[in-house]
């Protein structure tokens, strides 16, 4: 017998778990040095919109899919299929998604724990507690193994609590004080020496860029990708807001069609937070500069990903004394709370598959599941230089992009004929508002080329 299913308990609870799973790694250190190389606010100004133009079609899909099926990714896509052949191709293609998030998580969960051997270094010193910290700060299989094993732990253990004690609540908590901290990091990284260059080099347009192909594609992928879009997580989300917006339906006309307008402030929330993170980590690298600093690669172009928060940073933060250990550790658990945001949904979309499907207990199901995947976590430490950027790939540039292709052509080609679907609009009296109007042709049209020719840019 299948266990009740977990709702929101409001939009709001939705929102934040919704934004934490967008705002990850990627839009703090990515972000901000993709714009920096590419043309400053022209890039900042294509990412905005592309992101409504392509990131946020492609999130409905997901959420859409989500809400109407009640159900996790592998008996989603099952039960849209029309035929027995599309539902076996359905269900397949679910469990590539499952796999998909299981293979982020295993490498996620390693950084992860690079950015919680960060955090704690400088507490551990500032305790006085020397050998730890000399401990945390030694790259090494043990180090990584444990701290990858304390985050595991600390993502099971959010997960296994379910969707309000758990994911939910953690959300409401996180979430804010994720904004408090990169707020209060700007407005200290505004007051160093060099934060200026790099304010104009971040948002100072070079409009002569807008015509650039690799710039135009580069934002689109990131506005992409930035809102864990091709991994279900949007999905199974989703699929947890049925009696909640059941329950707040405002019989105004101008209120009805609230899954469209709350996927339109998630893109707009995780837009925000990518924008924030560009004021914070722009500004910074220059103040490293203006301390002597290298922070050019040897193209040229700033240095990007995790060489700016394994090596910029903590050098500029070594410059600042006891200041900078403070820095240092609001900076690190900053990325701490992002990673493990970003963590709890993608080791949902595997528990959600478990338990709906097995009937297996939700705190026995995530700890199976975080055991596995914490073992391909142990293989690629043994096997760092062989397997990380591996799997990396595997993950993120073919398997996610393939999955969010999928989930749009299933959105705009199979959802959209399923008369359950068609009834629940029409009795919304959806049928006229513009969402209805313009999303289904994006779905089925622009968001699979442009999710194809991202595809295509990245091999080259």
């Amino acid at each position: 017998m299948t266990q009740p299913r977990a709702q929101f308990s409001s939009s709001f609870g939705f929102l934040m778990v919704a934004s934490g799973s967008a705002i990850g790694l990627g839009n703090i250190w990515g972000f901000p040095t993709q714009a920096a190389n590419n043309g400053g606010g022209a890039f900042v100004l294509a990412y905005l919109v592309l992101a409504f133009l392509l990131a946020y079609p492609a999130l409905m899909a997901e959420l859409i899919i989500g809400r109407h099926s009640n159900t996790n990714i592998v008996s989603a896509l099952g039960q849209l299929s029309p035929s027995p052949m599309t539902k076996r191709l359905g269900t397949g293609l679910g469990f590539v998604g499952v796999i998909t998030a299981s293979l982020i998580l295993s490498f996620y969960a390693i950084v992860a724990g690079w950015m919680l051997a960060k955090c704690l270094q400088p507490l551990a010193a500032l305790l006085g507690a020397d050998t730890a910290a000399q401990w945390l700060s030694r790259d090494g299989i043990g180090r990584d193994l444990s701290l990858c094993l304390a985050f595991s732990v600390w993502t099971c253990w959010i997960v296994a609590q379910g969707i309000n004690k758990g994911i939910e609540s953690w959300a409401r908590k996180l979430m804010p004080a994720l904004l408090l901290i990169l707020l209060a990091l700007i407005a200290y990284v505004f007051t160093q020496t060099g934060s200026t260059a790099g304010l104009r080099v971040y948002l100072v347009p070079d409009f002569s860029r807008l015509s650039d192909p690799a710039l135009l594609l580069g934002a689109m992928g990131q506005s992409f990708f930035s809102l864990s879009l091709g991994v279900g997580t949007m999905l199974i989300y989703g699929s947890y807001l049925g009696k909640t917006l059941a329950r707040e339906q405002s019989p105004h006309k101008a209120y009805r069609d609230k899954l469209p307008r709350l996927g339109a402030i998630v893109t707009l929330m995780d837009s925000g937070f990518a924008f924030l993170a560009g004021l914070l980590i722009v500004p910074a690298l220059y103040v490293a500069q203006a301390q002597g600093l290298e922070i050019f690669a040897a193209d040229g172009k700033l240095m990007a990903g995790p060489s700016i928060v394994m090596q910029v940073l903590p050098n500029l933060f070594a410059t600042m004394g006891t200041a900078g250990q403070w820095v240092s550790l609001s900076f690190f658990a900053l990325l701490t709370i992002a990673a493990i945001t970003s963590s709890i949904s993608m080791l949902e979309v595997p528990v959600s598959v478990v338990t709906e499907r097995t009937g297996l207990k939700r705190p026995r199901a995530a700890l199976i599941i975080s055991s596995l995947i914490f073992a391909m976590s142990a293989f690629i430490v043994f096997n760092f230089d062989q397997m990380f950027d591996a799997v990396i790939a595997l993950s993120t540039r073919y398997s996610e992009p393939f999955m969010g292709l999928v989930l749009c052509l299933f959105a705009g080609w199979i959802l959209h004929r399923d008369k359950k679907l068609m009834q629940l609009r029409d009795a919304q009296g959806l049928t006229q508002s513009w969402f209805w109007r313009i999303w289904p042709f994006y779905a089925r049209f622009l968001c699979p080329l442009f999710i194809v020719l991202m595809f295509v840019q990245s091999l080259r």
